[in-house]
């Protein structure tokens, strides 16, 4: 018979978060995989497990190398948990390797349902819940940043990121630009945490606030676009997003004939309101307007 892969979800901040059935997987494990194992010690004490499992590390840096040896556990039969930092194993965190090959070997894979960062701070952002998209972590160069944004500019439902706490002022930047000033979102800041913050507001405003820096665990909830048709696009939106396509690479040729293949407006259109913003940029306001 096969073993058992367990996922377990594990607390966001408050260790009260943990579910009951937490603690018992935690006693009954035969193999413990821990993103840190020093995080597990303390999740341990705070719960008062005695763990008699073995504990072996499986992090992002060893999870290649690391999946095979768990999975030869599981198909000789050991219940194998695995527990990541917070939150739930494989949710841009370590995980995915390990189902994917207990999966292909028949293991049978069950979860630990837990706090997740993402429905929580979802949740609590005030913006639309009935439909979502979660992104994970963004690119940390910008021009793939603004790239990968400008792939959902367009999404209708509502958007779930990731973001570490030093590049979040060029992430909310990068939004701002590609997304609109106007569009609102919510920065989700050291959620169930004795700091917890949520700030709302466009995201204008919220690339401002970050600007001077902002520490701990972040997770961003960004509203999904406006539903338009081709006769509420002015002339300002069409050179934003042909600016944002020529930011992210494509010549500006290009970027005029995918604006207007998104837009349903004809190239010459959008090709004018290009030239018409260039030539307000050359010439500057009137003197005396």
């Amino acid at each position: 018979m096969t073993g058992t892969l367990v996922l377990a979800g594990t607390p966001i901040g408050d260790v009260a978060d943990a579910p009951p059935r937490l603690a018992a997987e935690l006693a009954a494990a035969e193999v413990i995989a821990a993103e840190d194992t020093r995080r597990l010690r303390r999740l341990t004490q705070a719960l008062g497990v005695h763990t008699t499992g073995r504990v072996v590390s499986y992090f992002e840096g060893n999870e290649a190398a690391r999946t095979p040896e768990l999975a030869d556990a599981l198909a000789a039969g050991a219940r194998v948990l695995l527990v990541t930092d917070a939150g739930m194993p494989s949710v841009s965190d370590p995980g995915y390797r390990l189902v994917a090959a207990a999966v292909e070997r028949g293991v049978k894979v069950t979860a630990v349902p837990g706090p997740s960062a993402v429905l929580t701070a979802l949740a609590v952002s005030g913006l639309p819940v009935d439909r979502f998209c979660f992104e994970g972590f963004l690119p940390r160069k910008g021009g793939e940043r603004r790239s990968r944004l400008r792939e959902v500019a367009d999404e209708r439902r509502t958007l779930v990121y990731f973001e570490a706490p030093h590049r979040l002022d060029d992430t909310l930047a990068a939004m701002t630009e590609v997304f609109g000033a106007d569009r609102r979102a919510a920065v989700c800041r050291e959620l169930t945490k004795t700091y917890e913050e949520v700030r709302r507001g466009p995201l204008e405003e919220l690339a401002a606030w970050a600007a001077d820096g902002v520490r701990g665990e972040i997770t961003i909830v960004v509203e999904g676009a406006p539903e338009t048709g081709p006769q509420d696009l002015g002339p300002e939106e069409l050179v934003r997003r042909v600016h944002v396509r020529e930011e992210a690479g494509e010549r500006r040729k290009e970027a005029i004939a995918a604006v207007a293949a998104e837009t349903g407006l004809p190239k010459r259109e959008v090709f004018d309101a290009v030239v018409a913003a260039k030539n307000a940029a050359r010439t500057g306001p009137v003197e005396g307007k």
